[in-house]
Order: structure tokens, then sequence, then C-alpha cells
């Protein structure tokens, strides 16, 4: 009897979600796609001395910036994945406005804490080598945001004034690849950058 109430009970939580509408599947694709452009525009064409060049010791190199990212777009992916093993909230709707959530993420006035997940290890030694991996990755999520029928706004990370649903998660990862497109570009622009 239990059982069979556990199994009513998320058959009706699941009746009023839905689908990405058109218009937030158009919005998450297209930064996506924009973050994808600025991400390889900014790694392109480094030499060896550039990708690894510090602007100080207790800051990263392109090269280690650069990992953190392709890193990162796994790491919250899978998040959305757990996301998406959890029971739909029903009704609930995030606290947090898109383009707020996209916000945290490009601020950049204060440092974030990475996951042991996220921390950079020298795991591709080129740009053209990380270059490759991160195309495979980010074409996967923009597949799965271009074709999901799941209804990832019925699914939150956290509680209170920072909960985000699913698809705000997809969208971070447009925002924090930009947040390190910035960096990079900073790095660049270092008087002591390699030319």
């Amino acid at each position: 009897m239990r059982r069979a109430s556990l199994l009513l009970a998320l058959a009706l939580a699941g009746l009023g979600a839905q689908p990405l509408n058109q218009r937030d599947r158009e919005f998450a694709l297209s930064h996506l796609h924009a973050t994808r452009k600025l991400f390889l525009d900014s790694i392109d064409g480094l030499s060896e001395a550039q990708w690894k060049f510090k602007p100080g010791p207790d800051r990263w190199s392109i090269a280690e910036c650069a990992e953190h990212v392709v890193l990162s777009e796994d790491f919250m992916f899978r998040r959305v994945e757990a996301m998406l093993k959890s029971l739909p909230a029903g009704d609930r709707k995030a606290a947090v406005k898109d383009e707020e959530a996209l916000g945290w993420m490009r601020d950049r006035s204060q440092k974030a804490k990475n996951s042991s997940a996220t921390q950079p290890a020298g795991r591709w030694a080129s740009p053209a080598q990380l270059s490759r991996y991160f195309k495979e990755r980010r074409d996967q999520t923009l597949d799965y945001v271009r074709t999901t029928q799941d209804a990832l706004r019925s699914y939150f990370d956290g509680t209170g004034a920072k909960a985000l649903d699913a698809y705000q998660w997809l969208l971070l990862i447009a925002g924090h690849t930009e947040r390190h497109v910035a960096q990079i570009n900073e790095t660049k622009s270092d008087p002591s950058f390699p030319k």
C-alpha cells in the first residue's frame, strides 16, 4: 500500500511538469553558443609560454583557468543530472531570475571557492588538446538543451533565496565560462604577458 501511494504521488507530481518552452530553450542555447565561441577564441593561437604564463604566484595561468572551465562544465552538468533523479518540486518556482543567476557567475568581484573536482591539474598540455575536449563537452550540453523534454523548471538545488532550478544550472555553465574568459583576457593584458 505504501509503495502504491508513493508511485501515485510521483505520477501526480509529474503531471504539471512541462518541458522547456521555446523561449527558455533559445535563451540557453544562445548563451551556450556565445560563450563557446568566446572561450575558444580566447585560447586560440596561444604559444606555450602564453598558455603557461601566470600573472602572479596566487593567480592561475590561462592553461589552469581553461582547464577549470572544462572541468566545471562536466561538474555542473552532472549536478543537473543528479537533480533530475530527485522528486520534482511541483509548482515551485525559482527564487532567482535567470539573468540574476547569470550575473552571479559573471561577477568577479569576489573569488569563488572551487570544488576539488574542478581544480586544474595539468590534464591538457596545449590549447588545441583542451579545445577538442571542450568542443565535445559543450556540444553534448548544447545537444541536451536542444532536445531535452525534461521538466528542468521543476527540479531544484538549494533552498531559500538562492535556490536554482535545473535550467538555471545550465545557464550557470554559460555564465561560468564568461567569467573565466574575462579572467583569461585579464591575464593577456598583463604587462608581462609573453608576446
